[in-house]
């Protein structure tokens, strides 16, 4: 990681996954996304993740929507709020 220059290095999406921002937290693990192709999908926090990462509204997340539903989809990770800012200004995310 290059500290001097401010930037880290960030996970990045696979071919399978998407930027997305929570826009509604639903309950019982589920939060509203809007993702980054513009859809809004329903998606779901793991277990793995449930009670380690605390994700809230206007987080920037790291999605994997389903194969075999469209509007849903699995939490995969959550940016804090600098890696959030980093990834808006280098354009990934609006």
């Amino acid at each position: 990681m290059s500290e001097e220059s401010g930037r880290k290095n960030l996970r990045m999406p696979n071919d399978d996954e998407m930027f997305a921002v929570v826009t509604d937290m639903l309950g019982a693990g589920r939060v509203r996304l809007r993702c980054n192709d513009g859809k809004e999908r329903m998606g779901r926090i793991p277990g793995r993740m449930r009670f380690r990462t605390w994700i809230n509204e206007d987080d920037v997340v790291l999605i994997e929507p389903w194969d075999w539903q469209d509007e849903k989809a699995d939490v995969e990770w959550r940016y804090d709020s600098q890696d959030a800012q980093q990834l808006r200004e280098e354009g990934h995310i609006n």
